[in-house]
């Protein structure tokens, strides 16, 4: 049976710490209900924290990596996928994960808001951003959704998996 993959998005240089520690807490309910986490891969930021949460309750990790290594790779990542695309990639994160949480705001986690709505993928707003929360609710309010905190995170990451909408 398919594993289902949530791709927790956020930014890499100068997260905000809440942000961090919302992605730590994301990452550990998320390996708890047995999901694979997904994350840009890197040592750094919202995706170092999810993918340590997710580590420290044993869940499995996948990173994309914008580089064609694994230098600066999270120590958390268990399965490293190098693309050697940059940001490129973020277009194969949101295209493997069924479920995309976007842990903060930076360019390049609207990047991947931007893709996964393009794709029709439902997309979780984690942060304190109103403006960034109204601006994608408008683009596709069908396919976002605003939570307050992970626990509400996963928990409308948990009805769109049961209702397969």
């Amino acid at each position: 049976m398919r594993k289902i993959v949530i791709g927790v998005m956020g930014p890499g240089a100068n997260p905000l710490p809440e942000d961090c520690k919302n992605a730590w807490e994301l990452g550990k309910l998320i390996a708890q209900k047995g999901w694979v986490l997904l994350t840009g891969g890197r040592d750094e930021g919202v995706m170092d924290a999810a993918s340590k949460g997710a580590k420290s309750a044993g869940g499995l990790v996948v990173g994309i990596l914008p580089t064609a290594d694994t230098r600066g790779m999270s120590e958390a990542v268990d399965i490293a996928i190098a693309t050697a695309m940059g940001s490129a990639r973020n277009n194969i994160n949101v295209l493997s994960s069924d479920v995309v949480i976007a842990c903060g705001i930076s360019a390049g986690t609207t990047s991947e808001i931007a893709l996964a709505l393009v794709a029709k993928k439902k997309v979780i707003l984690l942060n304190n951003h109103p403006e960034s929360q109204v601006f994608f609710k408008k683009l596709s309010e069908e396919n976002v959704f605003v939570a307050q905190t992970p626990l509400e995170a996963i928990a409308i990451t948990s009805k769109l998996i049961s209702t397969g909408k």
